[in-house]
């Protein structure tokens, strides 16, 4: 056995020694977190500015660290009622038995997060799995190394490596982690190596929750402010300078107001990233480069490149909007993760639609406009992971809501009770009591054989109903 087999074996028999943690044990664990993020907020967003080159701090704590302080306090809040059993109906003939779902903790929980937002995802899912009861393993992206390896200092002052543990390695080390007999693997990535965590999980019937990606459409109807969408937009696609899941990917928009458009995009980024030090970098070389090749290959396919704010030494990358790209470019296949955004020109809600439908299932889709029938018709047509309406990236931010892809955007969902349900086992319990207290009336009695005339009445009676 390797190490992370033995660990794996240890946190296991933890697990099984306390199986079922009391509420206040679990509020206990998930405040630690808070302590843990008040205490080193600012090294917290050193490390990360480490990585990244240049982020600023501001976006840091309100993606970050915020989410996580937010995810912790409403799980502490709402724990006692999340971890109450739920009665259910029971049918007349097995009146007055009792009948109820109680939620149980699947054991040790791995996670395997991402570079983008590589504390909130992280902890936000070990939030969810904490709250559950369950024992928690991270394996976070080496792409981040040094909020990695924070992360990994942090959580080991904290939390015994029996209660919440982290693993730092390479893709080598990250495919093994993968393999491990987990009781519930959470991964956060792209599609590719989430195909592959899939299949290293089904080694071990290991089920799985896919927080992926893909190419998140913003629809913008005739009647939206077109000043106020742009300003939206930019926004949600220069956030983490484009290096989120639910970044707006590309925009459908009528061709005559594309003009109109492209002179708002520019104005906005203008008003909100003209400094260079408030534009976060590409993670590391190879982001730059693939940047780089998506927008080359796109021109050199016809695409018209118009830049949102001024090439600066200080930028890596200078956002950019593309018009007439060609369906067959890579930008228009791939899911973009940066400053790049495809604008492409329909002519009605229906072809938005059609659009929508001939693609792959988004994470996310954001639609602006105010006409309520031309919203009712998209959301009732079209599939995506979630929705937020004139505006982008909020839906996100709720715990009341759950997050989560359908089909190539993921499988799965967390945040607040969402993520509870995910970490828990919902086991139902029968307890059969007999009517006025007679066992012969009691459960499966009147259907024990040797049968006749009884059993004959009791399948007619339960035949009709």
């Amino acid at each position: 056995m390797n190490a992370l087999d033995l660990h794996h074996e240890e946190i296991k028999k933890a697990y099984q020694h306390d199986a079922n943690p009391s509420l206040a044990v679990r509020k206990e664990r998930i405040g630690r977190i808070v302590q843990m993020i008040d205490k080193y907020e600012d090294n917290l967003c050193k490390v990360v500015l480490a990585d990244f080159g240049n982020r600023h701090t501001a976006e840091t704590r309100l993606a970050e660290l915020n989410m996580v302080k937010q995810a912790a306090r409403y799980a502490i809040k709402n724990l006692e009622a999340w971890m109450q059993a739920k009665e259910v109906e029971v049918p007349l003939h097995l009146k007055p038995s009792k009948a109820y779902i109680q939620a149980q903790p699947k054991g040790v929980i791995g996670i395997m997060s991402p570079w983008n937002y590589p504390i909130q995802l992280a902890l936000v899912p070990a939030i969810a799995a904490l709250a559950a009861g369950n024992r928690v393993w991270l394996k976070p992206s080496e792409r981040t190394p040094r909020t990695a390896g924070y992360l990994a200092t942090m959580i080991a002052e904290y939390f015994h490596p029996l209660e919440f543990s982290v693993t730092i390695g390479d893709t080598t080390t990250g495919k093994t982690f993968a393999g491990l007999a987990f009781d519930h693997l959470l991964f956060t990535g792209s599609t590719a190596t989430g195909k592959q965590v899939m299949r290293a999980a089904a080694e071990n019937l290991t089920p799985v929750t896919l927080e992926l990606g893909g190419k998140s459409p913003a629809i913008i109807h005739d009647d939206a402010p077109l000043e106020d969408t742009a300003k939206r937009i930019i926004y949600g696609k220069l956030f983490n300078n484009g290096q989120t899941c639910v970044a707006p990917d590309y925009v459908l928009i009528k061709k005559e107001l594309i003009p109109q458009f492209l002179n708002a995009c520019q104005k906005a980024a203008q008003v909100m990233f003209s400094k260079p030090s408030e534009l976060t970098h590409p993670i590391d070389q190879a982001q730059l480069d693939r940047w780089q090749y998506l927008t080359q290959e796109a021109v050199s396919k016809g695409a018209t490149l118009t830049q949102l704010l001024e090439p600066l030494p200080e930028r890596p990358f200078t956002p950019v909007i593309l018009t007439h790209t060609s369906p067959d470019c890579l930008i228009m296949q791939e899911e973009i993760f940066g400053p790049i955004l495809p604008v492409i020109g329909i002519d009605s809600p229906e072809e938005a639609i059609e659009y929508i439908q001939s693609q792959e299932r988004p994470l996310a889709m954001y639609w602006f406009g105010k006409n309520k029938k031309v919203l009712h018709d998209l959301l009732q047509k079209t599939h995506a992971g979630g929705v937020t309406v004139n505006d982008t990236l909020l839906h996100f931010t709720l715990e009341e809501l759950p997050f989560g892809g359908i089909g190539p955007s993921g499988m799965g969902n967390y945040h607040g009770l969402f993520g509870f349900n995910t970490f828990s086992h919902h086991k139902p319990v029968l307890e059969t009591k007999g009517f006025l207290g007679i066992r012969k009336w009691m459960g499966t009695s009147l259907a024990h054989p040797p049968y006749g005339k009884t059993i004959e009445r009791l399948i007619r009676r339960l035949g009709s109903k």
